[in-house]
């Protein structure tokens, strides 16, 4: 029998650096020890797995004693060589506790399979230079979370034989719930239906608050896409999802799964705390293993209300609210109605915390400072809605202007008030101009600081030395997040280079030679932590599929395993890819989700501005004139223009009415208001603007006696003149 393990809460103090390995010569070159179990790298020339994109930054990493500069080599598939040069002497990384130097093949713009980098006579894992590297990893990356669904028959057609399994916690013997699910004692006096949503990690359990960030995570992915007219990528029938076929974005699909879990979750009206969200539902006690969904047995318990549940379905709500709008109006309304019940409840509850003991068959979740969540929720609800009551709650926050919001550790299910920045930076309001030039700064100033810590190190990782902690892979692709971000607001090529260098990280380029990342990479990991993809506890069952994030170094080595094999490890050596280190290699959906949004980005084919695959700033001008005017009500024409030097494939135009105006009908263009934020998307005939074309279509509507022309437009995200 094997032995049930829990896994502790993910949110963990921010731990110190462990004690630095030494190295094992070969020659000049070097390899880490691993500690005993792990497996060791089998090259001292670290690289990204998968590859380089031909116009991305293209480095590489090389563990040696060597202080001199090295030669390198960087042959094709034939073995000829196409490019060479010098590496740079880094010497010490302390979070790796390796000497290192950096080779640099950024120059070299070719294209191909089965590269190899050598070094002083050491080659790396053979890697591809492609313009469509990560068109798979986008596919699988978000595919994980049709794997984690519950409540809904995982079927081979879409997933292969092996990974296909009954439907889980449907009440289905022996499962007990999740159609009648009771809450723990003294909880309530009710049964909840809180069917569906994802498997959170590699249990049974489902946890709002975990899955308010992974839901907004996967929407805004589609949302960032739109804004630079790439969104068709990630459009209907481009994931295998059952849904796809019915005329809306397959991610969108995918995040509405767990979105109506998410609602399902709200206490109803009559009962006490109305409007609050139940924290988390899961067994009665730790899930053993392996185990399919639809074999476990326990029961099943709702766990109390929390503000900070609620302010995540709030937040997750109201984004749903506007995304969702132009596809399904009738969900957009139930979305906002769930928001806004959230919100009401928090406010009149704002001190409801998850205990840190009750850690029983779940993860606590606990968090105690909830003012992050509250800026949050606001500033989607006032995305959504324009009304004044959300704009004072983001402005009268203390997280507004607090230099705190992103911090030197990424944002996280326990530190969301960089979530609000990232809407208020990207989404029109209407916030004075100077607010939202402030707002924005503050995501570049995170940025920059993310590619120094990057530039310091012999790995371009952007966390801290001390940053090594549970999932220090999903804190990793965040703060791509960020810099993919700053890169889309600036036009900035070297942010895009950053995000893009995270990449490198997770597929290989760090201090254990391995992608952490199933499926992608010649060594990549194939045994994280998982009830039913638990081959190594039964060979009868499958792999995690691939596109599963591992969670990556953590030294505070919190399972027997990593206590026992990875003791005196290097803060980013702590892992071991063994299904029992579920502190180090457990999945989660709040890991994949950045994963997801991060590959997709990679994904898009970079334009010939320079390599900076962002849509420039001031690439766009726009005309607009009231051509009718009466009493209440107008007519306008809007002309929109591409003065860049690159095609728009795919246009939203959006800006914010100063007055209160409201669009009622439109032509030439689909347009839809949420407050005082309009967003006019092109129709199928006008979708593509050449340099120098310009697309024009006109808007009705209402006016409160003044009717003022909108002081800015924004074309996918970038300002125009």
């Amino acid at each position: 029998m094997y032995r049930t393990t829990a896994s502790p809460p993910r949110r963990l103090p921010r731990l110190s650096a462990a004690l630095l390995t030494g190295t094992l010569l070969l020659g000049g070159l070097a390899i880490a020890p691993a500690a005993s179990g792990a497996a060791a790298a089998t090259t001292a020339v670290r690289v990204n797995q998968v590859g380089y994109l031909p116009d991305g930054p293209k480095r590489a990493t090389v563990v040696t004693t060597a202080t001199q500069a090295l030669s390198w080599q960087l042959r094709n598939a034939a073995g000829t060589v196409v490019a060479s040069g010098s590496t740079v002497p880094r010497g010490a990384d302390a979070p790796s506790g390796q000497s290192v130097q950096v080779a640099d093949f950024s120059s070299y713009r070719g294209t191909g399979t089965g590269y190899v980098l050598s070094v002083d006579g050491s080659g790396s894992a053979p890697f591809d230079i492609r313009a469509d590297l990560y068109d798979a990893l986008r596919s699988d990356a978000m595919a994980f979370f049709h794997h984690q669904r519950s409540g809904i028959a995982i079927d081979a057609s879409l997933v292969g034989a092996a990974y296909a399994r009954p439907a889980g916690h449907l009440g289905v013997s022996p499962n007990k719930g999740d159609v009648s699910v009771p809450c723990q004692a003294t909880v309530c006096d009710y049964t909840q239906d809180v069917r569906g949503g994802w498997y959170d990690a590699g249990d049974h359990g489902k946890y709002v608050v975990n899955g308010g960030l992974s839901t907004w995570l996967v929407v805004n992915s589609f949302e960032r896409a739109e804004r630079a007219g790439k969104g068709a990528a990630l459009g209907d029938s481009t994931l295998r999802v059952p849904e796809r076929g019915n005329g809306v974005p397959d991610v969108l699909d995918e995040a509405r799964w767990e979105l109506d879990f998410l609602m399902r979750m709200q206490v109803p009206a009559g009962k006490p705390y109305a409007g609050m969200a139940f924290h988390k539902v899961h067994d009665a006690a730790w899930t053993g293993m392996p185990l399919r969904p639809d074999q476990d047995a326990q029961p099943r318990e709702l766990h109390r209300p929390s503000t900070a549940a609620t302010l995540n379905l709030a937040a997750a709500a109201a984004q749903c609210a506007r995304v969702y709008r132009p596809y399904d109006s009738a969900y957009a309304d139930r979305c906002l109605s769930a928001a806004r019940r959230a919100w009401t409840a928090a406010q009149a509850n704002p001190a409801m915390y998850a205990p840190s003991s009750d850690s029983t068959g779940g993860g606590a979740y606990e968090d105690a400072r909830v003012t992050d969540e509250f800026y949050w929720a606001a500033a989607e609800l006032y995305a959504a809605t324009g009304e004044s009551a959300y704009r004072d709650a983001v402005t009268s926050s203390s997280w507004h202007t607090s230099a705190d919001a992103f911090s030197p550790y990424g944002f996280g299910w326990a530190d969301t008030a960089a979530l609000g920045r990232l809407v208020l930076a990207t989404v029109p309001t209407g916030l004075p101009a100077s607010d939202v030039a402030r707002v924005r700064a503050s995501v570049t100033a995170a940025a920059d600081g993310y590619l120094s810590r990057m530039a310091a190190q012999g790995y371009a990782v952007p966390v801290p030395a001390d940053g090594y902690f549970w999932g220090s892979n999903g804190e990793v692709a965040n703060d791509a997040v960020v810099m993919a971000v700053a890169g889309e607001l600036t036009g900035d090529a070297r942010y895009r280079a950053g995000a893009l260098e995270t990449m490198d990280y997770l597929l290989g380029r760090n201090a254990l030679g391995l992608s952490y990342v199933t499926g992608h990479g010649e060594s990549a990991a194939q045994n994280q932590h998982h009830r039913f993809w638990a081959h190594q506890l039964d060979a009868s069952l499958p792999h995690p599929p691939a596109g599963s994030l591992a969670g990556g170094p953590n030294s505070g080595l919190q399972d027997p395993i990593a206590a026992q094999r990875l003791a005196g490890c290097a803060p980013a050596a702590c892992y071991i890819d063994h299904i029992d280190s579920y502190s180090t290699n457990e999945v989660a959906v709040n890991w994949n989700a950045p994963l997801a949004w991060l590959a997709a980005y990679a994904a898009e084919r970079a334009s010939d501005d320079g390599g900076s695959g962002e849509t420039p700033v001031s690439a766009c001008a726009v005309t607009y004139t009231v051509t009718n005017s009466w009493n209440t009500g107008f007519t306008a024409n809007v002309t929109v223009e591409n003065t860049g030097r690159t095609a728009v494939d795919g246009w939203q135009l959006t800006w914010a009415y100063p007055d209160g105006q409201r669009v009622t009908s439109a032509w030439n263009a689909t347009v839809t208001q949420n407050g005082t934020a309009v967003g006019a998307r092109n129709t199928d005939w006008n979708r593509t603007l050449a340099p120098g074309a310009k697309a024009s279509f006109g808007v009705q509507g209402t006016h409160n006696g003044t009717n003022p022309a909108p002081a800015s437009f924004s074309l996918n995200a970038g300002a125009c003149s």
